[in-house]
Formats: C-alpha cells, structure tokens, sequence
C-alpha cells in the first residue's frame, strides 16, 4: 500500500506529528514509510499490539449469537438484553472525551495495558453474572476498558514500527479486519457451550494480550501536547464536522439495529447466527480496505459516503418488507457488510479532513457524537418490536439513514475541505484513514 498522498486544499491547518495520534480520540498517523521491511518484518511490540486489536475488535458482534440464549436464560426481553450494547456504547462514546487527555498524560503504553486490564475484568464478571441488569452494568465498563485501548492501538503500532510504517498500517488493517470477522463465528462457537463462553473467552485472550503487552512494547513516548475534554466540544462549532458527526449518529441507528436487533427475528440457532455475522464481518472489512479505495477515487469522498448510505438504506428497507423471511434477513446482513465498510472508510476520511483542528480531537468530537446513534438503537428497536412489529425497527433504521443523507447533502458548503473524485492515477484513500475506518466501530 503506497505511503498516504498529499491531497490539494484539503491539509488540516494543524499538523499533527505521524505518531502522537490514533483512530479513536488519540488521533491519526501519517504513514510516510521509513523504508525497511515490509508487513512481516516488525518487532515484537508491533505484533503483541496487533494481536490485541484482534480480540478487543472480536467484541464487535462477540454477544450477537448469544444475544436470544441470554433472553431465554435470564428471561429477559429483546429490549432488555439490547442494553448489553447500550451500555457499552454509551460509556465508549463518553470514554472518547477523556482517552485523549488520559492518554497525554500517563502515557501510551499504560492507556493500553488499563484499558485491556477492564476488559479482563468485565468480561469475566458479566460471565459470572446471574441477571441481565449485571451484564448491562459490566458492558458499560467493558465499554470503557475497550475505549482506552482503541484510542491509542494505531499510534502506538505506527510509533513501534521499524520495518516501514505503511507496512505497520496494513498489519494494524489486517488485524482489526479479523478482528470484526472472527467475532461472530468465536461466539458462536464458545456460546454453543455456554452463553456465558464469549465472555469468558475474551477474559481469558485478553489476559494474554496484557502480559504480551507488558513484556513485548517499550515505553511510548507522551504527545507534545495534553489535551482536555473540552477540545472536542470546541471542535463541534466547525459546521462541517458537526454535520458529518451527525451524519454518523443517524447511520448508526441503522447499524446498530441490524447488529443488535436482527438475531431476534433471524431466530436461527447459535453457530447459523455466528456463521451469518461472521459473513456480515467479513464483507465489511474487505469492503472498508479494497473497495472504499476505488470508490473514492471514482465519485469524490461526499458523493461515495452518500450512494453507500443509500444501498444501506435500500437494504434495510428490504428487511423491513420480509421480515418474516430467515433467507432474506440472512442474504440482507450480510450484504449490509458491503455499504457498511465503505462508509466507516470514506466517513472516517471526511473527520480526519473536514475541521482545520487536531485529527484527534476531530475524532475524539465525531465519536463522541455518533456513538449516541450506537447507544438508542439497540433498546429503541428492541422496543419497537415488542411493542408493535417486528418489521418495524428496520424502518425506522432505513429512515435513519435516509435522514442522514439529507443532512450530509445539505451540508455540503460546508465540507469543502473534502477531497472530490480523484484526478491523478493512483490517488486513493489515506493508508491510516484505512485503519481507522476498520475501527468503526464501530467497536461495540
């Protein structure tokens, strides 16, 4: 992958130093290769890191097979067991505020091992709970444990690299990637025995990744500059960020519907729900690293995130017509992986790119605001299908979306900083944007 191209009029006012920042509220890397090795050719640091982000970003759709046993078990309404993803969106969201101003000041490398350290522990509590209301309650601080360590993985492996940072990018890619996919298909597979399994299993992977941590990456250097939890807030008066942040906020009411809500009306047993979100996975982050790339270049960064918000949107739709139908629902998540990488990649771009502020504090503001959308959706659908129709909650994802991309197109005076389709061969999507749009996170 070619070191990240210098795109006309579009360069933040601030420069931001290639490794003080990270995807998720420590900022953004610029990947100019240092020369050297390659993907393999990386020291030990890099891989202990990378083999972390796998399992953290396995949380993505870790409960969605378990999500119906957990009901049945606990006896617990769809509503009920969705909060498992509204607490942990909720404390994430509001985590991204602070992860910047914690991460300045204790240092890179105690921001990850503490945010791996909450994992371990609640994961293992909500495996040992006997209520839904301590699984809620632990998601929350699992959600907070995950956002310490996703607010520093990029910049930490960009800073431990010597065998060419582009390289680094790809593995830090490759293994969000496996991450998102192997999800689903872990907790299938562990929730076969137990619901209690993926959580247990985490606890114990991310035990692992600690000591690995601790013992493979040297001390990281702090960021020149601390940051405070007002920056963010400051950085939402820039009329272009807001509307992409809020853009984001719609869309994943959308996303966060058909990842918390669909197991319930999929109603397949648990390896068939792993098997379905391990395809869902798959699609997205083959879509978010390979397509959003040419898609970019062809139609411009705005009009690419608006045609994948609209495919989103019509497949939603389609679900909400033949709810009743487990192929079509099957078929429709899967597909929904597709539209859902190109517009983690080409939206992640519009942050990095749209405000003249900080990249990590522009992401620290988008996550914040877009994490709410992640935070309703799971308990407003499920709410909505108990209360009137299963077809419902699809609709109102569908008109979510919908809603935001009116909002990004009447903004769009506002994101001129943004990159139009490509002119020169080769111009393509930022490698470090690349990785963060993986990071998604989308992380739930």
């Amino acid at each position: 992958m070619a070191p990240e191209p210098s795109t006309t009029g579009t360069t933040p006012a601030t420069t931001t130093p290639a490794t003080t920042t990270s995807a998720a509220g420590a900022g953004a890397a610029t990947p100019h290769d240092g020369g050297g090795g390659g993907v393999l050719h990386q020291p030990r640091a890099v891989w202990a890191v990378a083999a972390a982000c796998v399992i953290a970003f396995m949380g993505i759709g870790l409960v969605d097979p378990i999500l119906k046993p957990i009901g049945e078990e606990l006896d617990a309404s769809p509503s009920q067991v969705s909060l498992l993803f509204t607490s942990y969106m909720a404390v994430t969201g509001l985590a991204m505020l602070v992860t910047g101003t914690i991460s300045s000041r204790i240092g890179p490398k105690r921001t990850l091992l503490g945010g791996l350290a909450l994992v371990v522990v609640f994961s293992a509590l909500a495996g040992s709970s006997g209520t839904i209301g301590e699984i809620v309650g632990f998601r929350a601080g699992w959600g907070l444990g995950n956002a310490l360590f996703i607010a520093t993985a990029l910049a930490t492996i960009v800073g431990a690299s010597s065998g060419g940072v582009a390289g680094a990018i790809i593995l830090y890619e490759a293994a969000l990637g496996i991450g998102i996919a192997t999800g689903p298909l872990l907790g299938g597979l562990l929730g076969g025995v137990s619901w209690r399994g993926p959580f247990f299993g985490v606890a114990v992977l991310m035990a692992v990744a600690v000591v690995a941590v601790a013992v493979f990456l040297p001390e990281v250097p702090k960021p020149a500059r601390a940051t405070t939890p007002l920056d963010p807030f400051r950085a939402l008066r820039h009329r272009g960020l807001l509307a992409v942040a809020v853009t984001a906020l719609l869309y994943n009411v959308g996303f966060f519907t058909l990842l918390a809500y669909t197991p319930f009306p999929l109603d397949l047993g648990i390896y068939a729900v792993g098997l379905v979100f391990f395809g869902w996975g798959a699609c997205l982050a083959l879509s978010s690293v390979l397509l959003a790339p040419r898609l970019q270049r062809r139609v411009g960064t705005v009009p690419g995130i608006l045609l994948a918000l609209g495919l989103f949107a019509v497949d939603l739709a389609v679900m909400a017509l033949l709810t009743g139908s487990q192929a079509v629902l099957a078929v429709c998540v899967v597909l929904a992986g597709i539209p859902l990488g190109l517009v983690n990649t080409l939206i992640t771009e519009a942050v990095m790119l749209v405000a003249p502020v900080e990249r990590s504090t522009a992401s620290a503001a988008y996550s914040f605001v877009r994490f709410g959308g992640g935070a309703v959706a799971p308990w407003l659908a499920g709410r909505l299908g108990e209360s009137l129709s299963p077809h419902v909650p699809f609709a109102v994802g569908a008109a979510a979306v919908l809603v935001g991309v009116l909002v990004l197109a009447a903004s769009r005076r506002h994101l001129g900083r943004l990159p139009g389709r490509a002119t020169a061969p080769g111009a393509e999507v930022p490698p470090a944007v690349q990785a963060q749009a993986v990071t998604v996170g989308e992380a739930s």
